[in-house]
């Protein structure tokens, strides 16, 4: 998840690179101030990329932190 624009972005990607990531969806960051919205829009996000993992691998994924890491600065682009 990253600040575009006007837009929180997701997009699933490998750890500590940006490379080849696949863009999964976006948001108004209007949308999303509210703490719950915000958790309701990361948990869509989670659920498509879980769909994803279980395609291609056939195992469920696990969550070990619901609220996420923050992004290496490097791939930064804005507020969170």
């Amino acid at each position: 998840m990253r600040v575009e624009g006007d837009l929180w972005v997701a997009y699933y990607a490998l750890p500590n690179t940006m490379k080849d990531a696949i863009f999964l969806g976006s948001i108004q960051m209007a949308f999303v101030q509210d703490e719950s919205a915000k958790q309701i829009f990361m948990a869509l996000m989670r659920d498509a990329v879980s769909g994803i993992l279980k395609q291609q691998t056939g195992a469920d994924a696990l969550w070990p932190d619901k609220h996420g890491r923050a992004a290496p600065a490097h791939e930064r682009a804005g507020r969170a």
